[in-house]
């Protein structure tokens, strides 16, 4: 993981490096946590309803996709071999 460092302003404030902004999903005017760990300083993005939704409605989305799989890798194998003898849902 690559180092970003920043000099800190006379009034505190630092500039949080581009690519992090970018993967992180952090636009200006946003509202950034800070939380302090033992020794250290954390900054994140505030957890928002619609940001905790839209993580939800993601893993949904991928269950379906993996469900949808699923399903058709097992009609394919029972194409192949058949019903297993004596296997009940």
């Amino acid at each position: 993981m690559p180092e970003h460092k920043r000099k800190v302003g006379d009034r505190g404030q630092v500039t949080i490096p581009k690519e992090l902004r970018d993967r992180r999903g952090i636009e200006g005017g946003d509202e950034i946590e800070f939380v302090e760990v033992n020794d250290k300083i954390i900054l994140k993005p505030p957890t928002d309803e619609e940001r905790l939704a839209e993580g939800y409605r993601k893993r949904a989305e991928r269950s379906r996709e993996l469900a949808k799989e699923m399903e058709e890798a097992s009609a394919e194998a029972t194409g192949h071999l058949g019903d297993a003898p004596g296997w009940s849902e």
